[in-house]
């Protein structure tokens, strides 16, 4: 399974970008602890571990390619990929999410992008 989600966020792409590859502002602006940073092959979590995965592919403040899984992830399922492109338009940047490689049983991760990334990520900026 895949999709794609996209949401509009009141910052630069740098910021996003910048933000979402630092422990310290990945943790600030989704509210859960997360270890990460901005070398490719670098492993990363989030949300105290729930979230695993690394760094595939990262293109400064344009792209960032990452494998992912969580803690529901059944041991035979390989990992996902997520996808993220950012495009600044005036100030604001859209944020496209391409999460492929996503289990049968994963329609509930729409959501979850939403509610855990999108939602606080534009609180956050928007301060």
């Amino acid at each position: 399974m895949e999709f794609t989600l996209k949401t509009k966020i009141n910052t630069g792409a740098k910021e996003i970008y910048q933000t979402w590859l630092n422990s310290n502002g990945h943790t600030k602006m989704t509210g859960g602890v997360a270890s990460i940073s901005d070398k490719i092959g670098a492993d990363f979590s989030a949300w105290e571990g729930y979230i695993k995965g690394k760094n595939l592919e990262l293109e400064p403040y344009k792209r960032i390619l990452q494998s992912w899984r969580t803690s529901q992830f059944e041991a035979h399922e390989e990992d996902s990929q997520i996808e993220i492109l950012l495009n600044e338009v005036d100030g604001q940047t859209e944020l496209t999410l391409i999460h492929t490689k996503v289990p049968e049983s994963g329609e509930h991760y729409k959501k979850g992008w939403d509610n855990h990334y999108f939602q606080p990520m534009k609180a956050y900026f928007s301060t």
